[in-house]
This record gives C-alpha cells, structure tokens and sequence, in this order.
C-alpha cells in the first residue's frame, strides 16, 4: 500500500526517526501506525547493541533547575565525538533525562549500578511480606521476583517510564537516539539535589510540576 506524507510526518514526529526510516517502517506495517512505531523502537534496540562496545568518552554535562531553585540536577550523557556532542538532537536527549532525574528521582541509573546488598535487602522485606500474606515458599519467591521488578522500575533511570510517554522507558528513548543519531549513547552518571532534602517538609508532585513546566514551555 502507498504510503502518505501526512504519515511519514506523524511517524517521524512520534520517534524522531529519519523520514526514510519511518517511510520503511510504515510500508512494512501495512500502514499501521502503531506497529510502525514499534518496528522503529525494535530497530533502535537493535542498533543500540551493536554499538554498546564501543568507547563513548565525549559528551556534555547537562543541568536542569526546576522552577524557584528547588531541586537541581546534573548529568553526565556520552556519546563517541564531540562533534555529536554539539548537536543539538543530543543536547535535547541530555536535557530530556535532567528533566527525568528532577521528576522522578532515581537512585541509580541501571540495575547494574544497585549494590547487591541493597538488592538483598529489598528482596528479604518482599519476601517477608508475601509469607506475612499467607503466600506458600514458592509462590512467595515468586512474588519477590515481581517485586524487585517493580523496584528497579522505580529506582533505576533506564527502567523508569519515560516522563512525556508513559509507554516507553527512558532506555527506550535512548536507543531511539542512538539509531537517529549512529553513535553509542551512554548515561554515566547523575546528581539531584532537593531543597531541604532529609528534613521534614511538606510532600509535593515533582513529576506533576515539571511537567506542568514542559507543558508551558
């Protein structure tokens, strides 16, 4: 089937993929949107770990302060040449993960990056709570394994929903960019401070604010 301009346009708007890829991709779907995007996402993956040896050693330290000076961040993005590093498809990536680390929070930037004792730590409280819940030893360790799961999603960068789509994680978007862009991505590492952070203070929405703040932007 023929595919229109108004798709490829929609599709390229929805990945940042090249409009020669996401014509392929849409041809390949039959025209389906949806798959397209999935097809692209899977290319990317694809192309994420073919160059996952290489040496990424350039790059930018990219800092986001959220409005009013109340939470800061900064982090380290890599990439293979400083003449990527300047461009400003790679300085967006860098800015769109400062804005992940404000919002929500996390520890660590993989599972690889989480201590093994703070894993077995985590994995003891889970597994306590599915035997407080009746669970039989094997159904509990079970439960555990989702659990950690869940854990890593919410502690770890890559495995975070994505802030502006929920539907992908940030190590998704990542490989998106590495398939756009043809160099290996790599997020090295991160600070976030929070105002008044250890001491007791009302809670608040960062996830909310900062995209509240996109939203006007």
């Amino acid at each position: 089937m023929s595919v229109t301009a108004s798709q490829v346009k929609e599709l390229r708007e929805r990945t940042g993929a090249g409009m020669m890829e996401c014509k392929k991709a849409l041809t390949e779907a039959g025209g389906d949107m949806e798959k397209a995007v999935e097809i692209l996402r899977e290319r990317g993956m694809a192309t994420a770990q073919k160059k996952a040896g290489r040496i990424a050693a350039e790059g930018v330290i990219e800092s986001y302060i959220h409005a009013g000076g109340r939470i800061g961040v900064l982090v380290e993005v890599n990439c293979e040449t400083d003449f990527v590093a300047k461009t400003e498809d790679f300085k967006a990536l860098a800015r769109e993960i400062a804005m992940q680390i404000a919002a929500y929070a996390p520890k660590y930037v993989s599972r690889e990056d989480v201590p093994e004792d703070v894993i077995n730590y985590e994995r003891e409280i889970y597994r306590q709570q599915a035997l407080n819940e009746g669970k039989p030893e094997h159904i509990a360790e079970k439960m555990v394994e989702g659990r950690l799961k869940n854990y890593f999603k919410e502690v770890c960068l890559l495995e975070q929903p994505y802030i502006k789509d929920g539907d992908k994680t940030v190590e998704q978007l990542v490989h998106e960019y590495i398939a756009k862009i043809g160099e290996k991505i790599a997020v090295r590492r991160f600070v976030r401070y929070e105002l008044g952070e250890g001491l007791e203070k009302r809670k608040d929405n960062f996830a909310e604010e900062v995209m509240s703040q996109v939203k006007g932007d």
